[in-house]
């Protein structure tokens, strides 16, 4: 009796984990991993700055599932099997220690995604794990007793028993259309974690600058995020923005990313609270100047620009401000508002919401109702998270169910 012969198409990591996961459990398995391009693992390599952000110390899954704007009813049952707490345990075994940053991130102790990609390649040889780079699928169909056939596009044919699809997110609709066809229509694709372009923000000269805790919301949506904003030459960027672009996908996709964004940069007050802590500051601070004197902590440069657009002058003292200006500054303070025309790709944490949807797959093995022998792993699926390490853990956790399951 032949072995059972595993292919997965795409390099990547939940490529890469499918396929160790495959091998070390059905080591009588042949199993090979096919990508496209010249290298495997690119994501990896330059996801966190080139430290790659492993996952994220959320060790409560209940708390976990809520990262995810998509997919987080599907993930459930998943994160059972295999949730953070498997993938420190998975990288330490194996000789990789992972810390802890203060906003939860996880990266290997050593810095680098190097240290992740090595940990890969040294379980994929162990396990017999097979790799051929510059090796696209062109298309796939069923042949008899249910085995594959997989056209690649260098004109050779080969056969597999089993196939995990593993090939990231495709940005537009038709880069499905290689895929068998599922009854289960597909999310069309749109993308996600991307930053805002707002090329008449009066604030571009303060590229640079950054606010640790500001509210961002999308006004005529309930869409809204707190936490650390960026100002870009472009517009701006930051986790607040980031999960808000996540989140609101959709949305921003219908409206061909042209918004209104608010941003509160005090988000602890509402404009009245905020109104009168500026008239208590005026009372104590009367002589001093209102651009040099800042009571809520924020940069100074942003300080200085707020009081400019509230036509506030540089020897203006508290003492002489008038109501006027002082309500403006409140106003820009608490309520600012940026026309929005367009997105930009946020370098390496570029996902995309939408793909293979869960309804078409057997929820434990993540195996096509429709084709069996057919399983999906990562970004392919309809499920994205916000930036953090979310991204990957759903490719571990996703790419360990299928690979677990496939030779059975």
């Amino acid at each position: 009796m032949s072995s059972l012969n595993i292919i997965v198409i795409g390099g990547g990591a939940a490529g890469f984990f499918g396929a160790i996961t495959a091998a070390e459990t059905f080591p009588e398995a042949t199993v090979t991993i096919l990508e496209k391009t010249r290298t495997v693992l690119n994501k990896v390599r330059i996801s966190g700055g080139g430290r790659c952000n492993v996952t994220h110390a959320c060790f409560d899954n209940r708390l976990l599932v809520k990262n995810y704007p998509r997919g987080e009813k599907p993930l459930r049952p998943l994160l059972s099997v295999f949730d953070a707490t498997s993938t420190v345990a998975w990288f330490e075994k194996r000789g990789v220690k992972l810390k802890t940053e203060a906003d939860g991130r996880m990266f290997p102790g050593t810095n680098t995604s190097a240290t992740i990609m090595d940990c890969l390649f040294q379980a994929a040889r162990k396990a017999g794990v097979g790799i051929r780079t510059s090796c696209g699928v062109s298309s796939m169909m069923h042949i008899e007793q249910g085995r594959w056939q997989l056209h690649l596009l260098a004109d050779e044919i080969i056969e597999a028993d089993r196939v995990l699809i593993a090939t990231g997110g495709y940005p537009k609709v038709d880069g499905y259309e290689w895929l068998p066809e599922q009854s289960e229509p597909l999310m069309s694709p749109v993308p996600s974690l991307f930053t805002f372009n707002v090329p008449n923000n009066p604030l571009l000269p303060l590229a640079g600058v950054a606010v640790p805790d500001a509210k961002v919301s999308i006004i005529g949506t309930k869409q809204e995020q707190r936490g650390p904003v960026l100002i870009t030459h472009w517009g701006f960027s930051g986790p607040a923005i980031l999960r808000l672009s996540a989140w609101a996908a959709r949305d921003l996709a219908n409206v061909d990313y042209r918004f209104t964004l608010r941003i509160n940069w005090v988000p602890t007050l509402n404009e009245n609270e905020l109104r009168n802590t500026l008239q208590d500051f005026r009372q104590q601070n009367g002589r001093k100047q209102v651009v040099s004197q800042n009571p809520f902590g924020l940069p100074s440069r942003l300080w200085e620009a707020f009081a400019t657009e509230s036509g506030i002058s540089e020897t203006q003292r508290w003492a002489d401000l008038p109501a006027k200006n002082l309500n403006r500054l409140s106003e820009r303070l608490t309520n600012s508002q940026f026309q929005v025309v367009g997105k930009s790709t946020f370098k390496d944490e570029f996902v995309t919401c939408g793909g293979i949807s869960f309804g078409g797959l057997d929820p434990q093995t993540l195996e096509s109702k429709d084709h069996p022998g057919l399983y999906f792993a990562g970004e392919v699926l309809d499920i994205d998270g916000i930036t953090g390490g979310f991204n990957f853990q759903s490719a571990w956790t996703t790419g360990y169910v299928a690979g677990l399951a496939i030779g059975r």
